[in-house]
């Protein structure tokens, strides 16, 4: 069944079905992409395997995607790491952080990176990245939220950096979009006294685009995917490129990013 649905939307069965078996779902519908975690009885709680779920789709995912949607099931988007992997048993056939500090710098550095992987593909210029968002979202859950291009999220959404308390730092990619998107005192504020941020606050400060209803946030992120695929592909990759690159450059600069990539848009429409 899994396969022939796979099929149907376009995806590849066997990554639905490998990816299935650590908890992430992934489901492809033409040019959308929703990925699932799908641990509610964990609420969604992340291991290394999640990671490596995450990096095997970004790695895979069929040309035609121009949306991507990252949610939860159950209650929680996700509530960060899951707490065997504190433990000296760890997570079965994954090993735990007590067993991964026995191994040298560079292997472990690698494990984090191939960790990262998971997260940093989702701000490809050639996708836009949806984070719908309900309940908690804590460190890692939160650092997944950030990666996305955009959160819409329910009112009982409750975002934490929980990393600093529990003696770590943040990461999964999480600290850069977070200071862009907030600033450095509110992200000093965030993550170093792991407070729970709420739906008013996230919205207020930039963390959200939009705050609905909990029964309201499925039918926000389709109404938001349609008005993205609403746009022509190629002008809305180069601006993003546009977009993303800006904070790197002068004025200057980004007026002869502008003046490229719109020869090259009038050079495609007109030629």
């Amino acid at each position: 069944m899994a396969e022939a649905q796979a099929r149907q939307r376009g995806g590849n069965a066997d990554e639905v079905s490998v990816t299935a078996e650590h908890g992430v779902r992934l489901e492809v519908d033409g040019e959308i992409a929703t990925i699932t975690l799908d641990r509610p009885e964990k609420r969604n709680a992340q291991t290394f395997a999640t990671w490596s779920a995450l990096a095997r789709i970004g790695e895979s995912l069929p040309e035609q995607v121009r949306v991507v949607v990252v949610k939860g099931e159950g209650p929680s988007f996700s509530a960060g790491i899951d707490l065997r992997m504190f433990t000296p048993e760890g997570v079965p056939g994954q090993g735990s952080f007590s067993s991964a500090a026995k191994s040298d710098d560079a292997t472990f550095e690698q494990r984090i990176s191939q960790a990262q992987a998971g997260f940093l593909w989702l701000r490809r210029p050639e996708i836009v990245s949806i984070a719908a968002v309900q309940g908690y979202a804590i460190g890692a859950g939160f650092q997944l939220a950030l990666s996305c291009d955009l959160r819409i999220v329910a009112d009982d959404v409750s975002f934490c950096m929980k990393e600093p308390a529990l003696g770590l730092v943040p990461d999964l990619t999480g600290t850069k979009p977070l200071v862009e998107l907030v600033g450095l005192a509110k992200a000093i504020d965030i993550c170093l006294t792991a407070r729970t941020v709420h739906a008013d606050e996230a919205m207020r400060i930039g963390l959200a685009e939009k705050v609905v209803a909990r029964g309201d946030l499925d039918q926000a992120v389709q109404d938001k995917v349609a008005q993205l695929l609403a746009v022509n592909r190629d002008a809305a990759i180069a601006t993003k490129r546009l977009l993303q690159g800006a904070q790197g450059r002068s004025l200057e600069e980004q007026c002869g990013a502008e003046r490229l990539e719109q020869a090259a848009r009038i050079k495609a429409l007109f030629s």
